[in-house]
């Protein structure tokens, strides 16, 4: 049944009911908007003052027991923004079924599972609830026996939680409350039919939250209409302000990338860097070259194994090597300290993917840039990423290294490149309508040529007979009749 969404534009002060007019507006403490001692003091311990608009604008409506569809940008603090209402519901009342979980979120990856566990134990740090996390990469009987045990909160990705509900290792059936994190990420993904599977098992008298940088994905209301039940409101946060400087630098083939990306990472002044690729193998090969250019670089991609991918991550929090290279697996969620430089090597396939890499940094208000190599096969899908984002990326220039592309000569009113016209084949004629010296118009006929009216008809070989003289006709020669000696009275004889 089709949800009914009412929708709220933001930035908006749900305290004093009046539109923000900046980000200087006053926002209430946390203090305002969670009752529990217990989270507040949490709260207090992780240095939070005060709520960011998201979490403004959700809390109190999620305490509320509303279904909500939350759009806003990468970095606003979605995460405390569900992680809060819904740890306040859990301690304050008792559960409806105490063998089943209360509260299951389900994200894209497992380094955004990884990173909400993280949160959700340190705001937990003075209570006796205990969270577990269902990912891939970890072997099924571990898994098996941490469901066993009831955690009231389990995090997980749906590709391997789908596996537990059809093995029977899981109990939803007194859930509370469904949390879908970086929900056109999972679509993206292909993973809408396992979290179909799991939305089944779970109770109908849930309360569903779903935040996600975009709500105007294709395919997204789709699933929409079969996760929420009952009514929904949408709640939309406007980016009002934007602290990423974002700009492009023209390349002229992929060594010329590499080149501009050991040369920025050497000249430009950062604290940490990522360097987002297309392809795993791209992801290998570049990490090697800044490696080989005395970089402090590691490399994050599908292929290597979940501890890898802890101790890669880790070591790039702590701050041990300051470029990751990455693939979009780390594109979505990662929270980390002091990313204040983002490169495009490889242009992002949409303004979605575009716009989850650039959000890596110049989080919570903090400024930071984002720069693209743009080669002449990408000028128009750069084009594209800039319309749709309604952005402008400020073309600039590393010295000693520019490019001999200067960009396309002739550009369309949208940016992009004039294609190049198809010449017309020799002994073909023109589709287009002509004119003749009067102004009458008029049509030049296509003619249609078959193959076997241009074989050679005729030019056969003629079979020898037998004194007999045959005719070709149409290239095929009638076969040799036999001529027979006529047999006579006087032969008989």
């Amino acid at each position: 049944m089709a949800a009914y969404l009412r929708r709220l534009r933001l930035p908006f002060c749900y305290l004093c009911s009046q539109s923000l007019p900046s980000r200087g507006c006053l926002m209430s403490a946390f203090d305002d908007l969670i009752a529990d001692t217990q989270l507040r003091k949490a709260i207090a311990e992780q240095g939070y003052e005060q709520p960011t608009e998201v979490q403004q604008a959700a809390i109190p409506r999620a305490l509320e027991g509303k279904n909500l569809l939350v759009s806003s940008k990468t970095g606003s603090g979605k995460t405390a923004a569900f992680l809060l209402p819904c740890l306040q519901q859990i301690l304050a009342q008792s559960a409806v079924n105490p063998r089943s979980t209360r509260l299951l979120i389900l994200t894209p990856t497992r380094e955004l599972a990884r990173q909400i566990v993280k949160n959700a134990q340190s705001l937990l740090r003075f209570t006796s609830i205990k969270v577990g996390s269902i990912c891939g990469g970890e072997e099924l009987r571990y898994q098996k026996a941490l469901l066993r045990k009831n955690p009231e909160i389990v995090v997980a990705t749906p590709g391997r939680l789908a596996e537990h509900v059809a093995h029977k290792s899981t109990d939803f059936s007194g859930l509370e409350f469904l949390v879908l994190d970086e929900a056109d990420r999972m679509l993206d993904m292909g993973l809408s039919e396992d979290v179909l599977k799991i939305v089944e098992s779970c109770d109908a008298a849930r309360q569903t939250l779903l935040f996600s940088a975009t709500l105007e994905q294709k395919g997204l209301r789709h699933l929409i209409k079969q996760v929420i039940t009952g009514e929904a409101e949408e709640i939309y946060i406007e980016d009002s302000s934007n602290q990423i400087e974002q700009q492009m630098v023209l390349a002229d083939d992929d060594k010329h990338k590499e080149r501009l990306a050991v040369a920025l990472l050497n000249r430009a002044e950062y604290q940490k860097a990522i360097v987002f690729v297309n392809t795993k193998v791209r992801a290998s090969q570049l990490d090697n070259i800044l490696r080989y250019n005395q970089l402090r670089s590691t490399a994050l991609h599908g292929d290597i194994t979940q501890d890898d991918r802890k101790r890669v991550l880790e070591a790039f929090r702590q701050g041990k090597t300051r470029v990751l290279v990455a693939t979009d697996v780390a594109a979505r969620g990662l929270d980390i300290d002091g990313v204040d430089l983002v490169i495009n090597l490889e242009m992002a396939h949409s303004g979605d993917e575009y716009l989850h890499r650039v959000g890596r940094t110049g989080r919570a208000d903090q400024p930071g840039r984002a720069v693209s190599f743009v080669s002449a096969s990408e000028w128009n899908l750069t084009k594209s990423i800039e319309r749709y984002l309604k952005v402008s990326l400020q073309t600039i220039q590393i010295p000693g290294l520019e490019a001999s592309y200067k960009g396309p000569d002739k550009l369309k009113k949208s940016g992009k490149a004039y294609g190049a016209k198809k010449k017309a084949a020799d002994g073909k004629q023109d589709k287009k309508k002509g004119t003749t010296a009067g102004g009458a118009k008029k049509i030049t006929e296509k003619v249609k040529v078959r193959e076997r009216e241009r074989k050679n008809i005729g030019k056969r070989r003629k079979p020898s007979g037998i004194g007999v003289d045959t005719a070709v006709i149409d290239g095929f020669a009638p076969p040799p009749k036999k001529v027979l000696p006529r047999l006579t009275p006087e032969a008989d004889e």
